[in-house]
């Protein structure tokens, strides 16, 4: 099993996090660094460690994660203007927590290309 993260301590109330959405399988938060007005991760709240373990997991569960972002999104009367949905997967992905999360990015123009 990966070691614990801070996405593992906010999932079991161990540190606050700024709640946004939370069902029985998901939990949106704000980020703390944020890189746009809005910027909040989603995440499932049985551990996936990578993009690439979604291959192997239920897909009601794929799917709950994404609509549980939509959900954040809405929350955040994002959906008139639109948003950006990020996931990192990796070194070469820029993932800094073993823990997948989907990033909800919005409150601006975004660019393209991302980087």
């Amino acid at each position: 099993m990966a070691e614990q993260t801070i996405f593992d301590k906010i999932v079991a109330k161990e540190i606050p996090a700024e709640i946004l959405y939370e069902d029985e399988q998901v939990l949106a938060f704000r980020d703390i660094n944020p890189q746009a007005p809005e910027h909040v991760l989603v995440i499932p709240k049985k551990k996936l460690v990578r993009f690439t373990d979604l291959a192997a997991a239920p897909v009601a569960d794929v799917g709950h994660l994404f609509a549980g972002a939509a959900k954040a999104a809405q929350k955040l009367g994002l959906a008139e203007n639109g948003y950006r949905i990020v996931v990192n997967c990796g070194k070469h992905g820029q993932q800094t927590v073993d823990y997948l999360h989907v990033h909800i990015l919005g409150g601006r123009q975004m660019r393209w290309p991302p980087g």
